[in-house]
């Protein structure tokens, strides 16, 4: 690629628009372009990235002998509410009507077309097992796209699915895709922990995340560095007191609190710790409402709640709805005399003489304990904190954030059952597939790398996806000595399969430089006026030194930095 005559350009100025690191880099060094909110245009050198990314995918996928197709991305409603999946996108699903009236999506996923596809082949046990997989374009209508690439409404995936006979051969096919991946994260340079995580709209017996370390992740991650347990806090267990309290069981009371709602002003009011207090929150969950009860000083886990009402949709009561449900105002409820299903967390049933609302405006009820009000479930439902200890060891556990660049699912024979993907055993009785789903975010890979990979002066590509290995800077293009030398590396670079850059612009040196710097170039090689000498000069870009190096080792000199990555 010679600069000259290529669309080719960086802003120097950081993009206003871009709250994170990589979506400014990628963006001031020409790679992508916000076209709407959510939806990029990748321009030349940020498609050459995403093509490198796919290449090492394709390689590991080719490895575990994983097919490659390709899905339409217009795609049927009635396909997902054959699953019930049409309910659980809601409104992240984009959806249009043809000039006939019938209504199609842009495909959020595409699980199950995969399985109408393994229909095809799948008749007996003798079609078993196999993988296949794709990288397709996938579409969500995010209520608040951000940080670049990392939350997007259109996004490049690669999806895979592999098909078995039962759990044995699932256990098998989902460790050779959960090794190819740890293999595609290492090759793509990114520092990743493999997290438990919920299921959530893909179902299943089984999912875990692949998660690239960086402070803008959205992802909260648990981590125990002593027994190497890791969870995201979705589903980070919490530990279950088992000490019951041995207060002496008090008479309960009404106390009056006026205009005081918050734990904290009702604690301040009262001289009580909020360890006391167990907080009630009216939720909407289905169509259904529920009191959720959790201690004072802890915060209910939706995603826990949703689990374990196996449920599409929870969200918090309106203010309007707990009035009308409660007769009181928010701050003031209690689970005592409530005319709804009470679930309670864990922790609350080792509590006693505990305060809650009362349902009542301005007063609350004191020394309150678990035989004054009915209650529906006990579980796990409250978020993982700091003062928690590792539920597998007991040891302290740290807390990172992080970008969720794949996931693996056992999806066992949800879709197969639903949608009638059976073979015959050799006994001739039919049963359903066992299937497994496996993804990768591509953008968010790459938005991953730079985020982890970058300095003040631009993105420092890995050797293995960077858009060209090389640069060639040309100090004066004036200088037929200097081209001429530039060109003969540029060409015989070329010809031993190095992708290399020719900066031949009538530019500054220094603006050449830091053009190279911005964009992540691993190599660049300087040709100035050192070249009457036959000496170039060699700079990596991860590192601040450089060397001088003939002009007739500079070839020799870059498969040796390269051979060394």
């Amino acid at each position: 690629m010679k600069l000259k005559t290529s669309y080719f350009y960086t802003l120097r100025e950081n993009s206003k628009d871009e709250e994170s690191v990589s979506g400014n880099l990628l963006t001031r060094s020409g790679m992508i372009k916000k076209s709407s909110s959510g939806v990029y245009m990748y321009l030349p050198l940020g498609y050459k990235v995403m093509k490198n990314i796919e290449k090492v995918i394709r390689e590991e996928m080719e490895n575990i002998n994983a097919g490659e197709l390709l899905m339409p991305a217009l795609i049927p409603e009635e396909v997902y509410e054959s699953t019930g999946r049409k309910e659980v996108f809601g409104s992240g699903m984009f959806t249009l009507k043809d000039r006939f009236d019938k209504r199609y999506c842009l495909a959020p996923t595409h699980e199950e077309l995969f399985t109408y596809a393994a229909a095809s082949k799948v008749k007996s046990y003798k079609d078993l097992p196999f993988s296949i997989y794709q990288i397709q374009d996938k579409f969500r209508d995010e209520p608040r796209s951000r940080y670049g690439l990392i939350r997007v409404r259109e996004f490049l995936m690669k999806d895979a699915y592999s098909f078995d006979m039962d759990e044995k051969g699932l256990d098998n096919s989902y460790n050779e895709m959960y090794n190819a991946y740890k293999k595609i994260f290492t090759r793509l340079g990114i520092d990743y922990k493999i997290v438990k995580s919920d299921t959530g709209a893909m179902g299943g017996m089984l999912s875990e995340e692949f998660q690239a370390i960086t402070d803008i992740g959205e992802d909260k991650l648990i981590i125990c560095d002593e027994c190497g347990y890791a969870a995201n806090s979705e589903v980070a267990k919490c530990n279950l007191i088992t000490e019951k309290d041995e207060e002496v069981i008090k008479i309960r009371e009404l106390i009056k609190t006026p205009n005081f709602k918050t734990i904290e002003e009702v604690s301040n009011f009262l001289g009580e710790d909020k360890e006391k207090f167990v907080k009630t929150l009216i939720y909407n969950i289905d169509d259904k409402f529920y009191a959720v009860l959790v201690r004072g000083d802890m915060a209910v886990n939706e995603a826990k709640l949703k689990k374990l009402l196996n449920a599409y949709e929870v969200r918090l009561a309106t203010e309007e709805e707990v009035e009308e449900i409660t007769g009181s105002k928010l701050g003031f409820v209690g689970p005592i005399g409530i005319d709804i299903p009470v679930i309670l967390d864990n922790e609350i049933m080792n509590m006693k003489n505990f305060i809650v609302g009362a349902n009542k405006i301005d007063y609350h009820y004191k020394n309150v304990n678990l035989e004054d009000f009915n209650y529906l479930l006990v579980d796990d439902i409250r978020c993982i904190t700091q003062k928690d200890c590792c539920p597998n060891c007991g040891k302290s556990l740290v807390f990172k954030n992080g970008i969720e660049i794949g996931n693996t699912f056992k999806l066992g024979t949800k879709y197969s059952e639903k949608l009638g993907l059976y073979y015959l055993n050799k006994e001739n009785d039919s049963l359903p597939v066992w299937m497994g789903c496996y993804g990768i975010g591509i953008g968010r890979c790459m938005a991953a790398v730079v985020e982890q990979n970058n300095d003040d002066k631009g993105i420092i590509w890995p050797m293995e996806i960077a858009p060209f290995k090389v640069a060639i800077v040309v100090v004066n293009t004036d200088d037929d000595a200097q081209m001429d030398a530039a060109n003969y590396l540029y060409e015989n670079l070329r010809k031993m399969g190095i992708s290399t850059i020719l900066d031949d612009r009538q530019e500054r040196v220094g603006i050449k430089f830091n053009d190279m710097d911005l964009i992540g170039i691993p190599i660049r090689i300087t040709v100035g006026n050192k070249i009457k000498d036959q000496i170039v000069e060699i700079k990596q870009r991860k590192k601040e030194e450089f060397d001088d190096v003939s002009l007739y080792d500079v070839l020799s000199k870059v498969e040796d930095i390269m051979d060394g990555e």
